[in-house]
C-alpha cells in the first residue's frame, strides 16, 4: 500500500480514493510532464497513446483517476469518455479532460459525455494538485456512499430472507388457526349457526365458535382479543382449547355430571372461570372481550354474559332489530370480578348476531367510523330471507364496500348468527 501524499497541503489517504491513475495522451512527452508530477506525488500511473488503448486498459483494471487529452487521432477523448461511463463498473472513477477548449458549448459537450473536470493545456502542476485534490474528496464521498449502499443492499437481502421465513410461518400459522374454527356452518336440529372470520392479516386476533353437549343444548360464542398480530392469535389458540368443540373434558363451558354426561355451564361461571385463568398467568399483557350465549333449543330461552363485547343485536323475524346486553368487562382485565347474566327468549324464525368491533369501528372512505347506526343500516340492506351462510357473506362485501376500494382490513371482521327455529 502506497503511503499517504499531500495536494496542497492536504494529507490524502491513498487507500479508498485514488491510487492509480491512468494518463492517456498522443503526445508522448505531455505524458512524461504528467506522468513525473504523479509519480512524484505517490500515485501509481498507467499510460496510453489513445482511446482505444486506454479502453484496453480500463476494462482489464479501471484507474481511479482518468487524464485525458480531448483532441487525439482516432477516438478522442470526448467518444473515450463516452464510452468509458457506458462500460464503467460499479466502482466510479473520476474523469478529467485535458483540452485547449474553452467555449461553454464545448465545456457542455464534454460534461454530457460523463467528464467530471477539465484542465486547460498546457497544465499547470498547482492547477493539477488541485483538481486532483477535489476528485479525491468526490471519490472519498462517492465510495463511502456505495459501501453503505452494499451494506444497505446486503440488509437489505438478509431482512428479505427472515421476512420470507416469517410469511412462511404466518401462512402456515393461519392453517392452523383456521383449523380452531373447523366448520362454519353447522345444524343443530331445526336451529342453525354460521360464523364468519376475516384477519385482517395472515392471523388475527378474533375467534368465534359453537358446541353442543347433546340434544336441545348448544352454546356460541364471539371473542376479540386485544392488539394484532401473532400474541392475539396465540391467545385465540390458547381459548380455542377452552371452549373446544371436540374435547369436552377441556371445555370450560362444560361439566360433567354424574360421571355420566356433559352439560353446560350458566355463561356467567364460564366468563368467570376464563377471567381466573387469564389473571392467574403473570407475564401475560392480553385480554380479551367476549359474547357467550347457551340456547335452550327447545324454549328458545337464551342465556348470555356480554364481557366487554359490542352488544349482540336480535333481528326478529318481522324484521324489527334490537340491541341486547349491558356490557361488561372485558375478561382478563380485572382481578375477582363477577358477570351479570342475561336472559331472554327467541321466537321461531329470530336470529342472533354476535360481531366484533372490526365491523362498527371499520372506517368509511370519508374517514368517519361506520358506529352501530351505519352497521344497523348495513343489515338493512341485506335480503334478510336468506339462509344464515348467505347473509353473513352479504354483509362483510356490504361492509367492504361503503370502505372503498382504497382501504384494506384494518381489524379482524368475525361474526356469530343464531338462527332459531323451534324444537
Amino acid at each position: 500500500m502506497l503511503p499517504e501524499h499531500s495536494i496542497n497541503g492536504e494529507d490524502l489517504p491513498v487507500s479508498g480514493s485514488i491510487r492509480r491513475v491512468l494518463v492517456v495522451d498522443d503526445s508522448r512527452l505531455q505524458r512524461r510532464i504528467l506522468v513525473a508530477s504523479l509519480k512524484k506525488w505517490g500515485f501509481e500511473v498507467v499510460e496510453a497513446e489513445g482511446g482505444e488503448e486506454a479502453m484496453e486498459i480500463c476494462r482489464a483494471d479501471p484507474p481511479d483517476l482518468i487524464l485525458s487529452d480531448w483532441m487525439m487521432p482516432g477516438m478522442n477523448g470526448i467518444e473515450f469518455c463516452r464510452m468509458f461511463r457506458a462500460e464503467s463498473n460499479e466502482a466510479y472513477s473520476y474523469f478529467i479532460l485535458l483540452t485547449s477548449k474553452s467555449e461553454k458549448n464545448e465545456v457542455a459537450e464534454g460534461l454530457d459525455a460523463g467528464a467530471d473536470d477539465f484542465l486547460t493545456k498546457p497544465v499547470s502542476s498547482d492547477e493539477l494538485r488541485a483538481r486532483i485534490s477535489a476528485g479525491e474528496r468526490i471519490l472519498r464521498m462517492q465510495r463511502e456512499l456505495f459501501e453503505k449502499n452494499r451494506i444497505v443492499s446486503e440488509t437489505l437481502g438478509e431482512l428479505q430472507t427472515v421476512y420470507d421465513a416469517i410469511d412462511k410461518d404466518l401462512i402456515q400459522a393461519r392453517k392452523i388457526q383456521e383449523s380452531l374454527v373447523p366448520e362454519l356452518t353447522r345444524s343443530f336440529g331445526a336451529s342453525e349457526v354460521n360464523l364468519l372470520l376475516k384477519p385482517c392479516g395472515h392471523i388475527g386476533g378474533d375467534l368465534v365458535g359453537m358446541f353442543s353437549p347433546g340434544i336441545n343444548r348448544m352454546g356460541f360464542y364471539s371473542i376479540d382479543v386485544s392488539g394484532h398480530g401473532i400474541t392475539s392469535a396465540m391467545m385465540t389458540a390458547r381459548l380455542g382449547g377452552y371452549l373446544s368443540s371436540t374435547y369436552f373434558d377441556q371445555n370450560v363451558g362444560m361439566e360433567k355430571k354424574f360421571n355420566r354426561f356433559y352439560a353446560l355451564r350458566p355463561p356467567e361461571e364460564v366468563a368467570s372461570v376464563l377471567n381466573a385463568r387469564l389473571i392467574a398467568d403473570t407475564g401475560i399483557e392480553e385480554y380479551f372481550t367476549m359474547a357467550y350465549c347457551i340456547a335452550d333449543l327447545r324454549t328458545g330461552v337464551i342465556k348470555m354474559v356480554q364481557a366487554g363485547h359490542p352488544h349482540p343485536l336480535l333481528l326478529r323475524a318481522d324484521g324489527s332489530m334490537e340491541f341486547i346486553g349491558k356490557g361488561g368487562v372485558p375478561v382478563g382485565l380485572v382481578p375477582d370480578i363477577t358477570y351479570d347474566q342475561e336472559e331472554f327468549v327467541m321466537e321461531k324464525g329470530d336470529r342472533l348476531l354476535l360481531y366484533s368491533d372490526g365491523f362498527t369501528e371499520a372506517h368509511l372512505k370519508d374517514g368517519s367510523m361506520l358506529d352501530t347506526d351505519g352497521f344497523v343500516e348495513l343489515i338493512k340492506r341485506c335480503n334478510a330471507r336468506q339462509n344464515g351462510k348467505d347473509f353473513l357473506d352479504e354483509l362483510y362485501l356490504k361492509l367492504t364496500e361503503v370502505m372503498g376500494d382504497d382501504k384494506g382490513l384494518e381489524d379482524d371482521i368475525s361474526a356469530t348468527l343464531f338462527e332459531f327455529q323451534g324444537p
